[in-house]
């Protein structure tokens, strides 16, 4: 197949911003051509953050996010397009990630019933930019008996592997997930836990900021072993296989239940156990399913925390930790790329998840259509 441009849309769980990307994907790999990041605006996180609970009015409120995000996500691809000097009628489709607002994955005890929920209408995406949208790429996955999660793992094999090599692609998101690779070929992939999400809601109750810059506050703390024991017993690290998880399990009220107790630890040395408790549980993911791994790459907003990355090259001696930009593709964008080259693969008729990953019944092509014009 000839290589063609696709442009790529995602907002993640810590709902600052939707990041875009335009890519050239072939046969023989991705390239990333340009990028740009389009704010959400504080009213429409605050909606999407009420949307992530159970209220009343759920479904009003549904529907006008929705729309509203389709419009947001519409407008961070024309200005992507805007600032490449790329016209509309060159880019062959969108792949849209939406904003997830509910995950009730298979290994969270949702049996038959397990879902997940993302927002950002494609029809008006479409309809709003003239290109092809393609959208809601988890729920096939998820009902061929799938995590719907994670999705990263089929991209980063084809992006990243290479041979003789055991390397770990690490996505530090809100949540963070990993891929484990042998040479080119993908041994596993799943949510370890929390990646930021913690430590950035715990320093917006405490400081000015939306995060913790590169680490500086949890730097300046002491993680507590008493209370990493109490976090890392949640019953999420005693599942085996495909697995993934979200803010429904970890959250701050989460946390507040496990600060029971601990009424004498002080704020920064939570946010220093925060980040120990993100750092231990990519590693012993990461020890625990290939102790050979002697590359690890990081991407995702927690790729630039420079304390968190001190900390995982502590608990992984045997391997180097840097990030993606190593092999191409700049951390910032991995995720936007990704969403482009699901597009592509939907176009084309190629599955887009990695069943052994997800867990479901096989490969599937991923996403809905939603033709231009």
């Amino acid at each position: 197949m000839a290589e063609g441009l696709y442009l790529g849309l995602m907002s993640g769980t810590s709902m600052d911003a939707i990041d875009a990307a335009i890519v050239a994907c072939s046969e023989q790999g991705t390239r990333l051509i340009h990028t740009h990041e389009e704010a959400i605006p504080a009213g429409l996180r605050e909606q999407i953050h009420t949307l992530s609970h159970s209220g009343n009015d759920e479904i009003e409120q549904l529907g006008r996010l929705d729309r509203a995000l389709g419009q947001l996500f519409a407008r961070a691809a024309t200005q992507l397009l805007t600032d490449a000097n790329i016209a509309a009628g060159d880019i062959r489709a969108i792949g849209s990630h939406g904003q997830t607002l509910r995950h009730r994955p298979p290994s969270a005890g949702h049996g038959e019933y397990a879902f997940t929920l993302q927002a950002g209408d494609p029809n008006t995406i479409a309809e709003l930019t003239g290109i092809t949208t393609v959208a809601d790429f988890r729920r096939r996955d998820m009902a061929a008996g799938g995590e719907g999660a994670p999705l990263a793992p089929a991209f980063h094999a084809l992006a990243f592997g290479a041979a003789e090599t055991q390397r770990a692609i690490v996505n530090i998101g809100g949540i963070a997930n990993v891929s484990l690779l042998d040479g080119t070929r993908l041994e596993a992939g799943f949510d370890t836990g929390p990646g930021n999400t913690l430590m950035d809601h715990w320093h917006q109750r405490h400081r000015d900021g939306h995060f913790d810059r590169d680490g500086a506050w949890a730097a300046q703390g002491q993680a507590q072993e008493t209370l990493l024991e109490g976090l890392l017993a949640h019953e999420y690290f005693q599942l085996k296989g495909a697995r993934s998880t979200g803010k429904e399990a970890f959250n701050l009220a989460w946390l507040d239940s496990q600060l029971e107790g601990h009424s004498g630890t002080t704020p920064v040395d939570v946010q220093a156990s925060l980040c120990e408790f993100t750092a231990r549980t990519i590693a012993v993911a990461i020890t625990g399913e290939q102790p050979a791994t002697t590359e690890v790459y990081l991407c995702g907003g927690g790729a630039h925390n420079a304390e968190l990355r001190r900390r995982l090259a502590e608990h992984l001696p045997n391997a180097r930790v840097t990030d993606t930009s190593a092999l191409g593709i700049d951390p910032d964008w991995v995720e936007a790329a990704l969403f482009g080259w699901l597009a592509y693969r939907t176009l084309n008729h190629q599955s887009g998840n990695a069943a052994q990953v997800t867990g479901a019944q096989g490969e599937r092509i991923l996403g809905g259509i939603y033709p231009a014009g």
